[in-house]
């Protein structure tokens, strides 16, 4: 695959309440299971609508994105306050060794699902530390998300975790998402 960003023209769409249907708020405090003093990655945050649903749950979240524009959409929106924004792709993340206790991404993992990305995440979570991805699927019919050319399906999410050294500890696949929570 390769890298692309979301298209910033379209970030009002990522504000939508729609987007619940791929991954509710729910389903994703349940799947990253944060408690108040956990420190938290968002990998491809965006504008922060998923960021703001887990930062009342958890100590620090940072909300990464490799887009100047996001942030600055973000920071308009208003951050909450154990919010920190970073800058980064998700390959070569500012963070120490083991500093995570969880990350997720939600429909961003076919931006970044390479080995070497991998390897990086499984360096900054903690041994323990869960990693949640909720991603378009290449078995989706195409009603949203990017193209099926451009997505993986869950089995590439499983091996590619399992190379890593985590451990999957939960894999669904759904009409056009997939869902994997995993463990270092």
């Amino acid at each position: 695959m390769g890298f692309h960003t979301f298209d910033p023209e379209m970030a009002d769409g990522l504000e939508r309440a729609q987007r619940y249907r791929w991954c509710s708020g729910e389903e994703l405090l349940t799947q990253v299971g944060p408690d108040g003093d956990a420190t938290i990655a968002d990998l491809g945050s965006g504008t922060g609508f998923y960021t703001d649903i887990v930062a009342p749950h958890a100590g620090t979240v940072y909300a990464v994105d490799v887009q100047t524009e996001m942030h600055r959409r973000y920071r308009e929106k208003g951050l909450p306050a154990n919010v920190e924004q970073v800058e980064s792709v998700i390959g070569e993340l500012p963070f120490a060794d083991d500093e995570l206790d969880a990350a997720f991404s939600t429909m961003t993992y076919h931006e970044f699902s390479g080995p070497e990305t991998m390897a990086e995440l499984a360096r900054v979570l903690r041994p323990g530390g869960r990693l949640v991805t909720v991603d378009w699927s290449r078995n989706g019919s195409k009603q949203s998300g990017p193209p099926l050319e451009e997505r993986h399906d869950l089995g590439h999410a499983v091996s590619a975790l399992g190379e890593a050294g985590f451990t999957v500890e939960h894999a669904v696949s759904r009409t056009e998402t997939f869902v994997c929570r995993a463990r270092r």
